[in-house]
């Protein structure tokens, strides 16, 4: 029933930019706080990004602090992100979560998945 369905995924030279799309549905996306989680391979899952419910708050891990921008279209239930200055050590999966930080890692609230790749 609840489905989160990521997009915009590719491979990047360092530096470029990527806007990830994430759409919902089967919940009541307008009052959830939402997060993007990564997990590069060998790794555990890494909380990347959060936004409230209204997007009054975003909260962003220092790794990516300052190249990515969180965002969300209630009207469209759609979550973003949009990720700038691309590093190698940005390549993982990126998943969005139907969760706020703190819950934001447990598994059963991702969706499948889009992978992205920053090489030369």
């Amino acid at each position: 029933e609840v489905q989160l369905v990521e997009s915009g995924g590719d491979m990047v030279q360092p530096g470029g930019s990527l806007r990830l799309s994430c759409a919902a549905s089967g919940f009541t996306f307008s009052n959830s706080g939402m997060s993007w989680v990564r997990q590069a391979p060998g790794k555990g899952p890494e909380w990347v990004s959060s936004i409230s419910d209204n997007s009054r708050r975003t909260v962003y891990a220092d790794s990516v602090k300052g190249r990515f921008s969180i965002s969300r279209d209630n009207a469209n239930n759609t979550l973003y992100l949009q990720m700038n200055s691309l590093k190698p050590e940005d390549t993982a999966v990126y998943y969005c979560s139907r969760a706020p930080s703190w819950a934001a890692l447990t598994r059963i609230y991702w969706g499948q998945g889009t992978q992205v790749t920053v090489s030369s």
